[in-house]
């Protein structure tokens, strides 16, 4: 299968290495140690970083892998897809249209991919699509200190991580075992930093620039070509 380009591949890269630079440029000698770096947008992932190396994400060969988002499913029992084909009539086009765009939030709640009209409707489906998504990002989260052997550092990037407080909260509360404490003031308002001075994890929000790197890149490719 790997010959054939069938392997764990990983989504959001530019946004993580944007990431990445910047926690190089904060701690220079670290680079925030072992991170947690949290995607979340209507598209969504992890990525554990070990000095800056990726060394551990949610997506794998797809990015319906992993966390639940927007209208993707996330992870899911692959025997699900056989017995939809096999007992439910559907067909693999269905099926696949169905994970990748009538799943996620706007799946479990009926109304909305979008964060902010979950809140606004607080419905109990919506309230269960909310609680979901907090609790599926803290569980990959955990999953990712066996991989990093601990935690240094946490970062909440892009949409949501950088302006949902109450899901940023939510999360932290649930990996609290970590050590993680969230200084509610500068949660609310969105500081670049929002543990506690007694934290033993340093929480962050970072707001990425996957257009910057875009730019980047193009332009190394660029200079490489005329040298």
């Amino acid at each position: 299968m790997h010959d054939r380009g069938i392997q764990r591949y990983g989504f959001h890269g530019l946004s993580y290495d944007y990431i990445a630079r910047e926690l190089a440029a904060i701690e220079p000698e670290t680079a925030g140690g072992r991170a947690i770096v949290a995607h979340l947008g209507n598209g969504a992932s992890l990525c554990a970083m070990d000095r800056g190396k990726s060394v551990d994400t949610t997506m794998g060969f797809t990015a319906l892998d992993g966390l639940m988002m927007g209208t993707r499913s996330g992870t899911i029992d692959p025997g699900l897809v056989l017995h939809l084909i096999a007992h439910e009539g559907m067909s693999a086009h269905e099926v696949e249209h169905m994970l990748y765009h009538q799943s996620g939030l706007l799946g479990v709640s009926g109304a909305s991919s979008d964060m902010r009209d979950l809140r606004m409707l607080a419905t109990p489906e919506a309230l269960e699509a909310i609680g979901l998504f907090a609790w599926r990002a803290a569980r990959e989260a955990a999953g990712m200190l066996a991989t990093l052997g601990g935690l240094d550092t946490l970062v909440f990037t892009a949409g949501i991580g950088e302006n949902d407080a109450a899901m940023r909260a939510s999360i932290c509360e649930r990996l609290a075992f970590t050590g993680i404490e969230l200084d509610p003031a500068a949660n609310l308002n969105h500081a670049p930093v929002i543990s506690t001075p007694d934290s033993v994890v340093t929480v962050r929000v970072l707001p990425t620039d996957e257009e910057r790197m875009i730019a980047r890149y193009t332009a190394e490719l660029v200079k490489g070509h005329s040298a």
